[in-house]
């Protein structure tokens, strides 16, 4: 009876190896198949050397997909001597932690062990459920290991995140995609090692080149096109072509690729470099973003960061903005790269920016006096008994439309907010100003 079991166990497994993704059977089991991530868990490092000391503190590990965050928490749990629990944030809620807490107060009383929870897509509790772990984390209860693909620091409660070290892991570089890959085709246990096929580097860094810093993907795509070969074969790069004609976006409209992609964009119009902007554009586009939040970013850059160096670049953003709107996509591309590459191209000041928040810091924080008596509106009945209008003098009248006379309040005299730059047309601004104001603009 023990024989039949044993050989009914045995059948069960090898039928589970066999219908298992292939990125599934090839997780690493150790450190020695761990392949990436030396910042955060190579040799000498911290995390670690605590994970092989069994002496883990709770954590968030943060990053893209496939970068290996549920790996290295099932790593953990192989290595270290602790009681191991998963929940998944979508799955799961207060009922299930409570639960978990309970069997953490059996495992350390009864066995002397500590309890880690893996929490996957931590970002997905809301804050009740965050705020229900922070007492078991804080008195070494449970030791947390959250993963999330999510900026932690916008999607994680303050109060859990003072408890807990951030993991950052980072997109694998197509080198350990490469080695990931090859590790696949060679194994024989786990992987394709058993059917002989094999890959040029060149298809090798193809595919490596298409998964986008994601291992998941990448043995994926190198499952798909095995499954389209004979034993024995080799892998063509026409056929990675043929199963994926078009490079896969890593573009998530909600998560930490989208505000750094936004970010580089609108660095890189600020920066004066069209390509890249361009560059940043093409992503968004292929992405599926907003095409008025696009939009909307090109127009606060031409007022923000080119500002009175070039007027008509506020001009030209609008001017897009309205196109957009009135052509829609895949059209609406075309004036927004235009409205880009002048914005990025434009000489740049953010002297207005800076003039109108420091105006509004004075207003917020100080008392700044009335209006002068001579700017008060004068149009209405009974105005000239109370003094409003009297001594206004009236630009036109005088040469050069121009007239010297106090303009800010008695008590902000003096004062300067709006300091003009040399570049592009500000220049210009700045040489009248200079003659109107000479002892303001020096």
């Amino acid at each position: 009876m023990d024989l039949e079991m044993d050989l009914f166990g045995a059948a069960a497994e090898n039928s589970r190896n066999e219908y298992e993704p292939l990125a599934q059977r090839m997780r690493p089991r150790n450190f020695d198949e761990f392949i990436g991530q030396e910042e955060a868990v190579g040799q000498g490092k911290y995390l670690r050397k605590m994970i092989e000391k069994d002496q883990l503190p709770s954590l968030i590990l943060f990053g893209p997909p496939g970068t290996g965050k549920t790996t290295l928490a099932q790593m953990i749990a192989n290595i270290t001597n602790s009681h191991f629990k998963k929940l998944n944030a979508v799955s799961s809620g207060i009922g299930d932690i409570r639960k978990i807490v309970d069997e953490a107060a059996d495992q350390r009383k009864f066995y002397q062990k500590r309890t880690i929870v893996f929490i996957d897509e931590i970002h997905r509790f809301n804050k009740s459920q965050q705020d229900v772990l922070l007492p078991y984390v804080e008195d070494g209860r449970l030791i947390l290991i959250g993963a999330t693909t999510e900026n932690p620091f916008f999607e994680v409660n303050h109060a859990l995140l003072s408890r807990v070290r951030i993991v950052r892991l980072t997109a694998l570089s197509e080198g350990d995609l490469v080695r990931m890959l090859k590790a696949a085709l060679f194994d024989t246990e786990r992987g394709l090692g058993g059917r002989k096929i094999s890959a040029d580097d060149e298809v090798l860094a193809a595919i490596a080149q298409l998964s986008s810093g994601d291992g998941r993907m990448a043995l994926n795509l190198l499952e798909q096109a095995a499954a389209m070969v004979e034993d024995g074969s080799v892998i063509s790069l026409e056929l990675i072509k043929n199963i994926l004609g078009e490079r896969v976006q890593s573009y998530d409209k909600k998560g930490d690729n989208h505000y750094d992609t936004v970010s580089a964009f609108i660095k890189s119009m600020r920066g004066s470099d069209p390509d890249a902007a361009v560059h940043y554009l093409a992503r968004m586009i292929a992405g599926g973003e907003n095409v008025n939040f696009i939009a909307r970013r090109v127009a606060i850059c031409a007022a923000e960061d080119v500002g009175n160096a070039d007027p008509m670049a506020l001009v030209v953003a609008m001017a897009a903005v309205q196109a957009v709107q009135f052509v829609g996509m895949p059209e609406g591309r075309i004036p927004l790269a235009e409205a880009v590459t002048y914005v990025a191209s434009a000489p740049k000041s953010n002297a207005a920016y800076l003039a109108v928040d420091a105006a509004l810091a004075d207003v917020r924080r100080h008392d700044c006096g009335r209006v002068p008596s001579h700017l008060r509106d004068a149009h209405y009945k009974g105005a000239a008994k109370l003094g409003h209008g009297e001594g206004y003098k009236y630009a036109h009248d005088f040469p050069g439309h121009f007239v010297r006379q106090q303009y800010l309040p008695k008590e902000m005299k003096g004062v300067s907010y709006y300091h003009p730059t040399d570049n592009g047309r500000e220049k210009h601004l700045r040489d009248y100003l200079k003659w109107c104001w000479p002892e303001r603009f020096k």
